[in-house]
């Protein structure tokens, strides 16, 4: 008798997921932290995007390098010690600073350093998920995946904002540590099935660093279209939505003069439309890519819509309900974006190509990110957020456009097959 499918697909696969609630929960209590502790003390839009900034700054700086450290070392031991860093950085150590010497410029160099950890740990969670699940489940763990994103953001910010109303910011990030060390605790038990398969090579080339980096380089950028397109497309997405998220709490203070609580509450509501993106998803895993990329370009030309309406509304309900249209469109990204990575790419290269796609993509957040917060602090945000929106019409002609390269582009699978239980 076939055993009934289960909505977290394998036992692994539920522990890397509950793992996630905790640690995307204790990012989103984080984020809105760092970001008010800015703003609040500075009152500048630019100096708060510092705070986004140099978290994408790692990825940008030493991603190949990561790449080849993922594909390198075990991947669990990567995640768990992510977790604790990241406990420790902005948890255990703003305990340990006075009211008086937590300054900004002190928190910018722990970001910075969080920002390091959270650079392992994104391409090493995406290179797991081939052995965790069978091929054909790969879209459907990301969306999973990304359902812990979304999560954390409904929940994260609320908290958050909660907290930094009753207590203020500094302790609520002492708090929220104990989040991170129990999303590590979770990933004690996994095991990743197979992951000693790796492609064959000589002993000497396995010793050389440097040219596992540039192999790894030369497959995302040279060897496939494919993959070299959808960095491509990645970049425009990364520029409107990293700028989106790193400027929110700015946003909600100018266009609807919300505080640091309702700020929280309509943070969630972009996590509700990524939820539903994301469940929306796992039903989608086994469509064609030309399928899946159609997908993409309907929800992103939604997220335009919707942005350009969040600038024409006073009513927090109505801009509730548009901004979780923009999680909804932002949402279907990186599930499949992903999802095609694991497929065409053999193991033992996932977690470089993951990291290169990675750095370029977080380069040109944290341009999105630098330019809109100057947009904002030099025009307003209404300009910002119209231009946001336009860079999610211009990510969506550009899919269709690859939807039309598909068969040009050399798309084909090379992920060996493994059955998890």
């Amino acid at each position: 008798m076939a055993e009934a499918p289960r909505w977290l697909l394998t036992r692994d696969f539920r522990l890397m997921w509950w793992s996630q609630v905790l640690s995307q929960v204790a990012e989103g209590v984080s984020k809105l932290a760092l970001l008010w502790f800015v703003y609040a003390v500075t009152g500048s839009p630019l100096k708060t995007t510092v705070i986004g900034l140099l978290l994408t700054l790692p990825p940008i700086l030493f991603g190949p390098f990561i790449g080849v450290v993922v594909d390198r070392f075990p991947k669990k031991v990567i995640l768990i010690g992510s977790d604790l860093a990241r406990g420790v950085l902005i948890g255990v150590i703003p305990c340990l600073v006075s009211v008086e010497h937590f300054t900004v410029a002190s928190l910018y160099g722990l970001t910075f350093l969080y920002g390091v950890a959270t650079a392992l740990f994104v391409p090493t969670l995406s290179s797991v998920v081939p052995f965790m699940v069978n091929r054909p489940q790969f879209t459907a763990a990301n969306a999973l995946l990304q359902s812990t994103t979304s999560i954390g953001i409904i929940l994260g910010p609320a908290a958050s904002g909660l907290g930094i109303a009753f207590s203020g910011s500094q302790d609520v990030l002492c708090i929220n540590a104990l989040t991170y060390f129990a999303s590590a605790a979770c990933l004690l038990p996994i095991r990743l099935h197979g992951q000693e398969k790796r492609e064959p090579s000589s002993l000497a080339e396995e010793r050389r660093f440097f040219g596992q980096l540039l192999e790894g380089m030369r497959w995302a950028l040279v060897s496939r279209q494919a993959i070299l397109v959808l960095i491509v497309l990645a970049s425009v997405y990364t520029f409107g939505s990293g700028a989106f998220t790193t400027l929110f709490p700015v946003f909600g203070r100018h266009l609807l003069g919300l505080g640091p609580v309702e700020i929280g509450y309509l943070w969630s509501w972009l996590g509700a439309g990524l939820l539903l993106a994301s469940i929306g998803l796992v039903r989608v895993s086994a469509w064609d890519l030309a399928r899946r990329l159609s997908v993409i370009a309907i929800s992103s030309a939604l997220a335009g819509v919707a942005l350009v309406g969040v600038t024409w509304t006073q009513d927090v309900r109505i801009a509730s309900l548009l901004v979780a249209c923009v999680g909804l469109g932002f949402g279907t990204w990186t599930p499949i974006a992903w999802g095609i990575i694991q497929e065409v790419a053999p193991p033992g290269l996932v977690g470089r190509v993951m990291a290169v796609y990675t750095a370029v993509a977080t380069a040109t957040s944290m341009l999105g990110m630098t330019v809109f917060g100057w947009v904002a602090e030099s025009f307003g945000s209404v300009p910002s957020v119209l231009g946001i929106g336009v860079v999610m019409g211009v990510l969506a002609g550009g899919t269709v456009w690859f939807r039309g390269q598909v068969g040009a582009a050399g798309v084909r699978e090379t992920t060996p097959e493994y059955t998890h239980r």
